[in-house]
Order: structure tokens, then sequence, then C-alpha cells
């Protein structure tokens, strides 16, 4: 006789925010990309942050359990702080090249949406305990503990 395989159920508001970390990360990579392909970087033939970025999509997209979104956040912070510490922040501002300033317009703001939407992933995963899982222990009129499930 085969079982059928234990289902997880996700709500629906985890599920979009998941989609969401990896969309924005997805679309921090592209940005990455834009700005090596306007020559406004100085990074490795491999670069470790647009590496890292493409993992935490792959890793947030396909592992399955509640701390697989922490890897947005921690692209996303690694990312953003490393464009600021080598001095790309002014990518921001200077248009000049065109594709150097949109590749930074399509990153920034998308590392911190993946930032926000993966720490909001595994808050709210976490947060959201089946009542069936939880416990509750009450004292009866003589004091004598009960247990409700």
């Amino acid at each position: 006789m085969m079982r059928e395989p234990h289902r997880v159920r996700v709500p629906r508001t985890l599920l979009h925010a998941r989609q969401l970390t990896v969309v924005a990360l997805l679309l921090a990579a592209v940005g990455f990309v834009t700005q090596m392909v306007a020559g406004v970087t100085d990074t490795p033939t491999i670069p470790p942050g647009l590496v890292l970025i493409l993992a935490a999509a792959l890793l947030v997209a396909s592992v399955p359990g509640r701390w697989a979104p922490i890897a947005g956040p921690v692209a996303g912070v690694f990312n953003v702080v490393a464009f600021v510490v080598v001095g790309a922040a002014d990518r921001l501002v200077d248009p000049n090249p065109p594709a150097g300033f949109v590749g930074a317009w399509t990153m920034v703001p998308a590392l911190v949406v993946a930032a926000v939407a993966g720490t909001a992933t595994v808050v709210r995963s976490h947060s959201d305990t089946s009542a069936a899982d939880v416990e509750v222990r009450t004292d009866d009129a003589a004091g004598h503990p009960e247990s409700h499930t």
C-alpha cells in the first residue's frame, strides 16, 4: 500500500514573498551585469557579488524550508554594502554612462526589495505556527495541569 507524500500547506503570502525575493534577486543580477557591460565596474572575471546574487536566487527558489529565504537578505545586504564601500554609489547620481546609471538603479532597489521580502518571508514563516504544533498547558480548578492541543 503506497502512502501519499506528506504535504505542507504554505500560506499564499509566504509563497508570494518568496517569489518576490527570487524575482528581485534576478533583477539585481541583470543590473549587476548591465553595469559590467557598461564598463563601470572593476570586478574579477567571476564577480563574487554576482555569484552570491545568483546562488541566493537559486537557493530561495529551489530549497524548501523556513530558512532558505534568508539568502535574499544576505545577498542584498552584502552587495549594497560592497556597492557603497567600493565607491560605486555615485553611479546612482551620475547618468554617464547611461547603462551604468540604469544598471545601478536596477540593482540597488532590487537588492533592497530582496532583503526586505526575504526577511519578511523568514519572520512570517516562523510566526505562522499551526495550532496543531503548539501545546498549551493550563491548570484546572484543582491546580492540575491540563494539556490542550
